[in-house]
């Protein structure tokens, strides 16, 4: 009897060391995480980004970095979408009017415009008849098939299809640019300005 109450009193001190073990290096694992995760949760401090717009380069209106004498497709605009040549070709054969006067319509047929609207004071600094640009080289992607570009940070989505009569690549060699007529906003190509392109503006 008294052999049995020895092994059994050995067995509980193996026992409760074994656990007492255990629990001190469980203990020091749970300790060496939490001392581990401040300096994997640290990141270095990044240099804050200016506000400056850049200088005015090219048709007298800034484009958010974008150099202008590049092609925006065989690169991929920030979304991750990417925007290689016949992507956008193909974009913008699709977006071309049958036949432009019975497919347009001014923001009056549409029932008004209720998009953003750019403070008058920018509006004269980078948008008009004298601040045209190209759409090539601007970030562009398409969106529910309508063509969508960044221009003085803005992203303006052509609402209107395009004149039949405009050339087929009118997006990559005309000068266009953005006017306000009261209604709304529209892109008219420089070189015919009776073809007003209804489009909207946002951030």
């Amino acid at each position: 009897m008294k052999q049995t109450g020895v092994i059994s009193a050995a067995i509980l001190s193996l026992f409760f060391g074994t656990a007492a073990i255990a629990s001190a290096q469980h203990d020091q694992q749970k300790s060496a995480q939490h001392e581990s995760k401040p300096a994997a949760q640290a990141q270095p401090a990044r240099p804050a980004q200016s506000q400056a717009r850049p200088q005015q380069t090219y048709g007298g209106a800034y484009h958010g970095g974008v150099q202008p004498n590049g092609p925006t497709y065989g690169g991929v605009h920030h979304s991750g979408v990417p925007q290689r040549q016949e992507q956008v070709r193909s974009g913008f054969v699709q977006s071309r009017a049958g036949s432009w006067k019975d497919e347009h319509q001014s923001w009056s047929q549409r029932g008004g415009y209720n998009g953003y609207r750019i403070p008058d004071a920018r509006f004269r600094l980078y948008f008009g008849r004298d601040h045209f640009f190209r759409v090539y080289g601007l970030p562009l992607v398409f969106v529910g098939g309508l063509p969508r570009f960044q221009y003085d940070g803005y992203w303006v989505t052509i609402m209107d299809p395009w004149p039949e009569s405009w050339g087929s690549n009118w997006y990559e060699t005309d000068d266009v640019y953005l006017d306000n007529t009261g209604d709304g906003y529209y892109l008219y190509e420089r070189n015919y300005p009776d073809y007003p392109i209804a489009v909207t503006v946002s951030f």
